[in-house]
């Protein structure tokens, strides 16, 4: 069995932080990488932390609407997840991980104390959650039922907040290239990024239309609908993508035409997952906080939602980022 010195040699660090870090300690001033490897070590390791004597152990279960292979290739949702895990860990809290794809997943969720459900489900799918637990709340999608506990990204600023710098650039023919995600009955969910970019360039006379494209939220789709508009034979002078993956299958497509990034066409991504700002040139994105969502998500159902026997609903918009790269630049 591993013990804290075999994490401690893992993740480089002394003996003392490992503990200091597992067990939570608010006083400890380290870099996040380094609490990271941390969480990574103890994780490769199977590290289990003793626990003291309990009558009252928590089980929460994570329910992700992704399959694994589609984790894998969106890493946005890995951070959710890592984040709800980082902070069960740290807490001594059981957990039960679980797909919709998996067969039975709901058999396996049977006696946990609550729920954190990661991505998009339809009514039915909310429903049976319930009957689970009352302790759930969903992460990133926005729910039309007043009972429900979110946790969602500021989309409106964050949108407004890469339009507005674009336009401080002199951009005024925008491309936009996003992803359609599908409820479980095959219905559209419906990409609040998308409605507020056709807002603000309707509002601010941006040409768009004939450069708005939606495939899927990966690079392969990203790579395919930046061909589409290369074959347009029409550019616009910049592109606003709704995700990290896209904007760099975008950025491969672009240099496979000997298109120059930004020297041709400026290109902004969302998520600011890690590879972001490793590209040539390193990408201007939105900041999204995935990893805090998934531990916020796992702190309300730990500390406030399991308190009380019929808890509050309740909605929280976590604020994004603008991170400027290199990928954007002024026009003439």
């Amino acid at each position: 069995m591993a013990t804290i010195k075999d994490v401690a040699e893992l993740a480089n660090v002394s003996s003392a932080t490992v503990s200091r870090i597992l067990n939570n300690d608010k006083t400890l001033s380290v870099p996040e990488e380094t609490r990271q490897a941390v969480f990574n070590a103890a994780k490769e390791l199977n590290y289990i932390k003793k626990r003291k004597a309990t009558k009252n152990e928590f089980t929460i279960g994570i329910v992700q609407w992704y399959s694994l292979q589609q984790e894998i290739d969106d890493p946005y949702y890995l951070q959710i997840r890592q984040g709800i895990e980082n902070f069960c860990l740290q807490n001594n809290i059981n957990v039960i991980r679980t797909f919709r794809a998996d067969q039975n997943y709901l058999d396996v969720l049977k006696g946990v104390d609550g729920l954190v459900c990661v991505g998009k489900f339809n009514n039915n799918e909310i429903s049976q959650f319930k009957k689970i637990s009352n302790k759930v709340i969903f992460l990133d999608m926005h729910s039309p039922n007043s009972d429900d506990s979110t946790i969602t990204l500021d989309f409106h600023k964050a949108v407004i907040d890469a339009l507005d710098y674009l336009k401080s650039l002199n951009h005024h023919k925008i491309g936009y290239l996003g992803g359609k995600e599908y409820l479980e009955d095959n219905v559209v969910y419906q990409d609040a990024r998308k409605e507020i970019f056709i807002d603000y360039c309707n509002k601010n006379k941006i040409i768009y239309k004939k450069y708005l494209l939606e495939g899927e939220f990966t690079t392969e789709s990203g790579y395919s609908m930046m061909m589409d508009l290369i074959n347009q034979k029409d550019l616009p002078s910049a592109i606003f993508c709704a995700s990290d993956p896209i904007a760099i299958g975008a950025l491969r497509a672009l240099q496979e035409h000997n298109l120059s990034v930004p020297r041709d066409i400026s290109l902004v991504g969302f998520d600011d997952i890690k590879a972001a700002s490793f590209t040539n040139p390193p990408l201007t994105t939105i900041y999204a906080p995935a990893s805090l969502m998934g531990e916020y998500g796992a702190s309300m159902v730990y500390n406030i939602l399991s308190k009380y026997n019929s808890p509050t609903p309740m909605r929280i918009t976590l604020p994004c980022t603008l991170i400027e790269r290199e990928s954007c630049k002024k026009v003439d």
